[in-house]
Formats: C-alpha cells, sequence, structure tokens
C-alpha cells in the first residue's frame, strides 16, 4: 500500500466533507419561510440536511484520526487488536481504524 498516496485521498475528501459541511451549515442557518406550508416543507429539508452534516461530520473525524494514525506510524494497524488491517478494508475505507474481525 502507498502511504503517501491514501494520505493524499484522505486529505482530498476531508476538503471535500469540511466544503459540504460548510454549505449545509449555511443552509441550515438561513431564515425561514414565513408561509406555514413552505416553512413545513423547509422543516423536513433541514432534518435531511441535519442528518447529512452529521454523517459528514462523523466521517470528518473518522479521517482526521486517520491522519493522524499516519503520521504516528500506525496507520494500517487495528487499534483493538494490533494486527494488519488488510489492504482490501482501506482500500474500500481509508480511514478504516479496526480490522474487520474487530469491526464486525
Amino acid at each position: 500500500m502507498n502511504i503517501d498516496a491514501m494520505k493524499r485521498q484522505l486529505e482530498k475528501r476531508l476538503s471535500v466533507l469540511s466544503i459540504e459541511a460548510r454549505a449545509i451549515d449555511v443552509e441550515l442557518h438561513e431564515p425561514g419561510n414565513p408561509d406555514f406550508e413552505e416553512r413545513a416543507v423547509e422543516i423536513e429539508g433541514e432534518e435531511i440536511l441535519e442528518g447529512l452534516g452529521k454523517v459528514a461530520l462523523d466521517e470528518i473525524g473518522q479521517i482526521k484520526s486517520a491522519l493522524i494514525r499516519i503520521d504516528l506510524g500506525t496507520y494500517g494497524v487495528c487499534v483493538v487488536c494490533g494486527e494488519d488491517i488488510s489492504d482490501a478494508r482501506l482500500d474500500a475505507v481509508p480511514y478504516a481504524a479496526e480490522c474487520i474481525k474487530c469491526a464486525g
């Protein structure tokens, strides 16, 4: 596995997610429509945006942790059992902190 390439991939994803999270935050802080029916539709949309924002923030946290593990030289090592995380798992989930056995 090429750690430098993985780090660049994680940093790129972190940048994209940070932009998306900021856009969601801006959208959620816009004033609501004074029309009751329109506001009800907006509230539904805001609930979806809040969920997307929480998912983005969670992934941001996981990516930041993965970048720290890269800097510490522990990237690719399961934080639970200490065994290597398979390259296939890291290709699928680059910020994975646990091997497939411990994640299951």
